[in-house]
């Protein structure tokens, strides 16, 4: 078991990351909960392999529990989701003091820490991640937001966690589709600041996706350190934080063309980055190497690297305009420089971006 720190002041907050920790949900949860009353939102997949051992583990430990089950997917992150979630809270009779514990993947993540910054203006809640994208990325930094059917995550708030607990052995309920698409948010990471996390995944992707708990929680703890680092600089998005983007931009356009329901989020950044990749590689900032290298994990990962072919350059780019990164007009794109490091543009035109966007279908 390893404990990490996100380094917020009086918003900081431990990531503690292991394996079987669920078994102990109680006991590690009770320094951090204020009152009895704690409301857990989870989505249907989750809730029936761990609702009813964590429900009862909390309850030992002396807390007066009620649940709401969202259903699975990405448009569980909807208005009418997140009025079930207040509906419960209301009706259950939750204080200012009370906690919401958000136990599943990152749409369950999103949605229930949503909610709990906005009921009575904020209150207290808990990150329980189950999948590997939570684990590494959505969990991590108090990003809550819900879905728009023009844009994703146009919906939000920034509310800091007050404890994220990631057990490892969630993992092993997943499909490998979803390891795949989860491990892109770890890939990213190595991109775009940290080099040796890149060479640890190339080195023990096997390993990975064999769910070695030694490895996965190594990585895990690396990639939350570099994220809790970032989000230490900057927690709200004014300027570092802009580069954890890298390949969203594309990705989120790709996500709202596709109405939700097509990709997984972590697929649909993969396309991105790709797409970041070959922009830079157009103008000259990223070369061919590293280019391909990265190509190549991404591959081996088998993760997708080109857009589908109903949709159209020009269709893509104009959904990239209403992503959150947009300001004054202007696209703010990640683009890499070499694996590693990353720089934010805003003076790119629209043709390049196309041209790009085109090379990759």
């Amino acid at each position: 078991m390893k404990t990490l720190r996100v380094e917020l002041g009086d918003n900081s907050y431990p990531i503690v990351v292991g394996a079987k920790l669920l078994d102990q949900v109680g006991e590690m949860l009770t320094p951090h909960i204020k009152s009895k009353k704690v409301l857990i939102v989870s989505d249907a997949f989750v809730s029936a392999r761990y609702m009813p051992a964590i429900q009862q583990s909390l309850e030992t430990a002396g807390l007066d529990i009620s649940t709401v089950e969202v259903p699975t997917g990405e448009e569980s992150k909807s208005l009418a989701q997140f009025s079930r979630i207040q509906d419960s809270l209301v009706a259950n009779q939750l204080d200012r003091g009370s906690t919401l514990i958000a136990l599943g993947g990152g749409v369950v993540g999103d949605l229930g820490g949503f909610a709990a910054a906005v009921y009575m203006r904020g209150i207290p809640f808990v990150q329980i991640p189950t999948t590997l994208q939570a684990q590494v990325d959505a969990s991590v930094g108090g990003k809550t937001a819900i879905n728009h059917p023009k844009g994703k995550n146009l919906i939000g708030a920034f509310h800091q966690p007050k404890l994220v607990l990631i057990d490892v052995g969630t993992l092993e309920t997943l499909s490998q589709r979803d390891i795949r698409a989860g491990l892109i948010e770890v890939i990213k990471m190595g991109v775009i600041r940290d080099q040796a996390l890149f060479e640890m995944v190339e080195e023990n992707l096997d390993a990975i996706l064999n769910l070695e708990s030694a490895t996965l929680i190594e990585m895990i703890s690396c990639a939350c350190i570099n994220k809790a680092e970032i989000v230490a600089k900057d927690e709200k998005e004014s300027g570092l934080r802009m580069v954890l983007n890298y390949g969203h931009t594309f990705g989120h356009a790709l996500e709202a063309l596709t109405h939700y329901n097509r990709y997984r989020h972590g697929e649909a950044v993969s396309i991105g980055m790709n797409c970041a990749a070959q922009l830079a590689k157009n103008l000259g900032m990223f070369s061919e190497t590293d280019f391909q290298r990265q190509g190549v994990l991404l591959r081996r990962a088998k993760l997708p690297l080109t857009f589908p072919p109903d949709i159209t350059p020009e269709a893509l780019c104009d959904a990239m305009y209403l992503d959150k990164k947009t300001l004054g007009g202007k696209l703010r794109l990640i683009l890499p420089t070499r694996i590693g490091e990353v720089v934010v543009r805003d003076d790119i035109d629209d043709r390049h971006v196309l041209e790009a966007i085109s090379q990759c279908f």
